[in-house]
């Protein structure tokens, strides 16, 4: 037979099973990470990510990333020692963790240190997290045409999808 006078099967002719790709069932995310400076201009994100683990019955990994570039002061003296911002992020994250037990949510939290950005992908490639939810400081009209550095940096690096959420009074009408 020339290869002129073969023909390919009809799509889905003779195809065997396995040959055929199956998408995998969606499922719900088991583990939350909730990316945050625990400061209040994240307290949305905060809620956000309770309310969704409640629901869906997941897991919250609370990541809090302390970027020693932010502490510097010109002339490059630190404002605060990373030993105080870290104590400090802890015992945050600690009241985060009881919130979580009497919500019957189980909260456990990492402080690193590094670039914000960079530090939220390697946790949740590390902890092989579901879903990322991240704030965004929606800082007026100009700043709800764009996200904010960390936030987008995770929105395009993510390994999982990513939740950003505004504060609540920065929604638009």
């Amino acid at each position: 037979m020339s290869a002129e006078s073969r023909r390919e099967p009809a799509p889905g002719a003779g195809a065997t099973p396995s040959a055929t790709p199956t998408p995998e069932p969606s499922r719900d995310p088991e583990k939350l990470l909730l990316a945050t400076d625990l400061s209040e201009a994240s307290s949305a994100a905060t809620e956000e990510a309770f309310e969704l683990a409640q629901r869906l019955g997941a897991t919250l990994l609370v990541v809090s990333v302390i970027d020693p570039g932010s502490l510097l002061l010109p002339g490059g003296r630190f404002r605060v020692r990373v030993d105080q911002v870290r104590e400090n992020r802890e015992v945050a994250a600690q009241a985060l963790v009881e919130r979580g037990r009497e919500a019957g949510v189980t909260v456990s939290f990492l402080v690193w240190t590094g670039d914000p950005g960079d530090m939220i992908i390697s946790a949740a490639e590390a902890e092989h997290a579901d879903m990322i939810i991240v704030g965004s400081h929606g800082r007026g009209a100009v700043g709800r045409l764009f996200l904010g550095s960390v936030s987008e940096h995770v929105v395009r690096n993510a390994p999982c999808p990513v939740l950003v959420v505004r504060p609540k009074d920065t929604a638009v009408n």
